[in-house]
């Protein structure tokens, strides 16, 4: 099973709902958080969406 690291760099603060919805949907909700997710299009979707928030820290495979 492939899984990535998410890391997040951007503040929820003064963004659209929908951004901090997708960020506690991947796991995070303050800075400098890391999860690691399982690597699938619905993940990589949502990290597609915030891209100015969370960075993808290491692609393990």
């Amino acid at each position: 099973m492939a899984t990535i690291v998410v890391k997040q760099i951007g503040s929820p603060i003064r963004r659209p709902e929908i951004q901090r919805k997708t960020l506690i949907g991947l796991g995070l909700n303050k800075m400098h958080r890391v999860r690691e997710l399982e690597d699938t299009p619905s993940v990589r979707g949502m990290i597609r969406k915030i891209p100015h928030l969370v960075e993808i820290v290491e692609e393990r495979g």
